[in-house]
C-alpha cells in the first residue's frame, strides 16, 4: 500500500486536533522521525509516497500521541533552553515553565558566574547542562536517586560536548556530600502526594513518581533544601528553586524561618509564580 504524504499529513492533523495544540507541526514531527524528511522536503515534495512500513510505524505512533503520550516521549528527546536532550527512560521531562529558573539565576548572578554548580534531583541533566552552557568555565554534579535517570544525563552531557566539566553521581539529595558550591540549583518534586491521581494523563502516566511527588503538602523537598543547602555553598552562594503553583508564600516563609534571603523572584509565561533565588549569611 502507498499513501501519499500529504494525504497522511491531512489526515493526521485532523486526528491530533483534539490533543495538539499544533497538531499539524506534529504531524510533521512525526513525519520527519519515521521517514526522515524535514519540513523543507515535506512541504516540497508534498506527493511523497510513503511505502506500508512508513504507513504503519506513523499510524502506530499516531495512535500513541491520540492516547495522550506528549511528543517527547515518543521522540524520546525535548529541547531545552535550545539544547536538544534525549529524555529516555525515568527522567522528568523538562518542560518550558523550567527555562524560568535558568533566566533568573543568569539575571540575579550577573557579572558573577559561578564555577562549581550542583543540580538536586538532575533528571536529564536540563538545568545543569543549560547553566553549564552558558557559564563555559564552571563545573557542574548532577544528583539523583536513580541509575537509568544518571545515564540519561550523562549521555546528553557528552551529546552536548558538555561531558568534560559535568559529573553525575547517585545520591540522596545532599547526605554524604562534603563539597562546596557556588551555586545550588533544583527542580524539586512538588506535587502534593494525594494530587498525583489527578494530574492530566500526560504526566500522570509518563513521567516517573519519583519526580513528582513532594509529600503530603508537596514542601518535602524544599525543606530538606532550604535545612542543608547553607551547609554547601560557598560565600557568597546562591540557591535557586523551581516552584509549584500557590507554593511561593509557603517556600519564602520556611527560607525565611531558616536565615535565607530572598535575592529574586520570577513568574513563569504564565504569570505564575515560578522561581525564587535565594542567599544567606550563613
Amino acid at each position: 500500500m502507498l499513501l501519499r504524504l500529504e494525504d497522511w499529513l491531512k489526515d493526521a492533523t485532523a486526528a491530533l486536533s483534539t490533543v495538539a495544540e499544533q497538531p499539524r507541526a506534529e504531524a510533521r514531527r512525526l513525519i520527519e522521525y519515521v521517514c526522515d524528511w524535514d519540513t523543507v522536503h515535506q512541504i516540497s515534495e508534498p506527493g511523497a509516497l510513503l511505502t506500508r512500513e512508513q504507513f504503519e510505524i506513523l499510524n502506530s505512533l499516531l495512535a500513541r500521541r491520540n492516547a495522550e503520550e506528549p511528543l517527547s516521549r515518543i521522540l524520546g528527546r525535548r529541547e531545552f533552553w535550545g539544547l536538544d536532550l534525549s529524555i529516555r527512560g525515568a527522567t522528568l521531562d523538562p518542560r518550558a515553565d523550567t527555562e524560568t529558573l535558568i533566566e533568573l539565576v543568569l539575571d540575579t548572578l550577573g557579572s558573577n558566574p559561578p564555577e562549581k554548580i550542583l543540580d538536586l534531583g538532575t533528571g536529564s541533566g536540563a538545568i545543569l547542562l543549560a547553566l553549564l552552557s552558558e557559564y563555559p568555565a564552571a563545573q557542574g554534579l548532577g544528583i539523583d536517586q536513580s541509575a537509568k535517570t544518571l545515564d540519561a544525563a550523562a549521555t546528553n552531557a557528552a551529546a552536548l560536548g558538555l561531558a568534560p566539566r559535568a559529573q553525575f553521581a547517585m545520591g540522596d539529595w545532599m547526605n554524604g556530600l562534603t563539597e562546596r558550591f557556588d551555586l545550588i540549583v533544583s527542580n524539586p518534586p512538588y506535587i502534593p502526594t494525594k494530587d498525583l491521581r489527578n494530574l492530566k494523563r500526560n504526566v500522570r502516566a509518563f513521567d516517573d513518581t519519583l519526580a513528582l511527588d513532594g509529600g503530603e503538602d508537596g514542601l518535602s523537598f524544599y525543606r530538606r533544601t532550604l535545612e542543608a543547602a547553607g551547609n554547601h555553598l560557598k560565600p557568597g552562594g546562591m540557591l535557586g528553586l523551581e516552584l509549584g503553583i500557590d507554593q511561593q508564600a509557603d517556600v519564602i516563609e520556611i527560607a525565611e524561618a531558616l536565615g535565607w534571603t530572598l535575592a529574586g523572584q520570577r513568574t513563569d509565561l504564565g504569570g505564575v509564580p515560578r522561581a525564587l533565588v535565594f542567599v544567606t549569611d550563613a
